[in-house]
């Protein structure tokens, strides 16, 4: 018998700026691990909601930015969890730094692009569960699985449960950086803008109820929807003008692609 997986946001900046996710199910599995430093802020959140730390099954990374893995390490040593991450971001959590450049979505990026915190190392994170395809995280206590969702990063992936919940990541954000929650945006940065609308096309045409994000408030499908057509008549008239950057993949990490 299956049970409901409960969508629990952990703020890390502000009150949606970053967040980490706490799924419950038979077992707890947290999505994210936020900035650097912040493992000791999620580790006491989960606390807060009642769950015991050491009980928590995995914690699943989105995708190799500094926002997103910065305290993977910490956190695992925390809670005594391992850590799941896609194979081709492989290189940031093994080096701790991001692929650089940042490739800016618009001026909300530029402006970022020049954030000292954004260009810094974090603490190196080997993933011990190597995430390739679809994975099913019944496994690990949650009735969910975990979705390829390439474009933000080549490693980027979402989290889908069996009620329709979808925890995206960067796939979708909130404008500026969840400052005005509800209302659907680019994140400040893509490697490969069609390749990730293409992904959340794919995830919408799964009928999820919710997109979970990592910068904002939930968003309501149909509103995501709306976005994504204008999205792509904009991303279209940028290709034909010369002006859509798209990072090249990233070197196979050991042949495990």
């Amino acid at each position: 018998m299956s049970r409901t997986t409960r969508i629990i946001p952990i703020p890390v900046l502000g009150r949606n700026g970053i967040n980490a996710y706490l799924l419950l199910g038979r077992r707890p599995v947290v999505v994210d691990a936020g900035t650097p430093g912040s493992g000791r802020k999620i580790h006491d959140a989960i606390a807060a909601h009642g769950v015991d730390p050491a009980d928590v099954s995995l914690i699943v990374l989105t995708h190799g930015h500094i926002d997103h893995f910065g305290s993977a390490a910490e956190l695992s040593r925390l809670t005594g969890a391992p850590v799941a991450g896609h194979v081709a971001d492989l290189g940031p959590y093994r080096s701790g730094r991001v692929r650089e450049p940042y490739l800016p979505t618009g001026p909300m990026g530029r402006l970022m692009a020049r954030n000292g915190k954004l260009h810094a190392r974090a603490e190196p994170v080997e993933p011990e569960v190597l995430l390739r395809g679809e994975t099913d995280l019944s496994d690990y206590g949650i009735e969910a699985r975990v979705m390829p969702t390439p474009g933000h990063t080549a490693g980027s992936v979402s989290v889908l449960t069996g009620q329709g919940d979808l925890v995206a990541g960067d796939l979708i954000a909130n404008s500026f950086m969840g400052l005005i929650p509800g209302r659907p945006a680019s994140p400040p940065f893509h490697d490969d803008p069609v390749g990730n609308l293409a992904s959340l096309k794919r995830m919408l045409g799964l009928d999820p109820t919710r997109l979970h994000v990592g910068h904002g408030s939930p968003l309501e499908p149909a509103r995501v929807r709306r976005w994504a057509a204008r999205e792509e008549r904009r991303l279209a008239r940028r290709r034909v003008a010369g002006r859509l950057r798209t990072r090249g993949p990233e070197p196979d990490p050991q042949g495990l692609l």
